[in-house]
């Protein structure tokens, strides 16, 4: 969330008719958001519900709701919240970026396509909307597009590892197995615990017969996250392409058996 954001959402905070009042409601959204930063979400939304009890126009602490009821499994309510968020600020990109991941949880590609573009339309570098529209994109079977919107991700936010791994697993599905390879290299290089890099070196390693440094890169992946070793986890949650996970399960199958 930007700062400007908040900011102007907590400006009301100025005219509070009780100064008492104002600090009490400055302390409970501080500690709403210490929460949700943590991921106490069961924590969290309580103290959201009290904010908006207070100030049910603060469009930052509802975004931050929608975030904590997407986080408890609850889409349709964050999308609720995000969307009145979205109407007390309608030129922030904040809520449209949130609106459009719960928009995802329900797989309602085309409501977060729209989202994610009303944010590129307005800055078509926004590193998030690009790497979030390239998983719809994926996700929709336009793999070739996909490609396209990590890379230009990557590009907008140096540093952004997750955008530059999903571009190298993007162009193996588009049978680039040689240039998957170089990029995956080079993040493991630069971040030497990105366990989505090194489970993918092991996936296409395997595939190409180079067996034990597969399995070398994972044990390093696996330790670092054994969520890789679920499928659904892989294409409903991290979004990987068909292929690169057919490839690191059977991987997985044979090193198991």
């Amino acid at each position: 969330m930007t700062q400007k954001f908040l900011a102007v959402c907590l400006s009301f905070l100025m005219f509070w008719p009780s100064a008492l009042a104002a600090e009490d409601l400055a302390g409970l959204y501080d500690r709403a958001l210490r929460a949700s930063q943590t991921g106490e979400f069961v924590q969290a939304l309580p103290l959201w519900d009290q904010v908006l009890e207070l100030a049910p126009n603060n469009a930052a602490a509802l975004s931050n709701r929608g975030n904590v009821r997407l986080g408890l499994g609850d889409p349709k309510g964050a999308i609720a919240d995000q969307t009145l968020s979205i109407e007390l600020a309608p030129e922030e990109a904040d809520p449209h970026l949130n609106r459009g991941t719960a928009e995802e949880a329900l797989k309602d590609w085309e409501a977060a396509s729209s989202d994610y573009l009303w944010i590129l339309e307005r800055n078509p570098n926004d590193a998030s909307a690009l790497y979030n529209l390239g998983n719809v994109r994926g996700s929709t079977g336009d793999w070739t597009e996909a490609l396209r919107l990590y890379k230009c991700a990557g590009d907008a936010q140096p540093g952004f590892a997750m955008a530059r791994s999903s571009a190298a697993l993007a162009a193996w599905q588009e049978d680039d197995l040689s240039g998957a390879e170089v990029e995956l290299r080079k993040l493991i290089r630069r971040y030497p615990l990105f366990a989505d890099a090194r489970a993918a070196l092991s996936a296409l390693l395997w595939q190409r017969g180079a067996t034990g440094e597969a399995e070398s890169h994972w044990a390093a992946a696996s330790g670092l996250d054994p969520r890789y070793r679920q499928r659904d986890w892989l294409q409903e949650v991290r979004r990987w392409p068909p292929k690169p996970t057919r490839q690191l399960m059977a991987f997985l199958a044979l090193e198991d058996e």
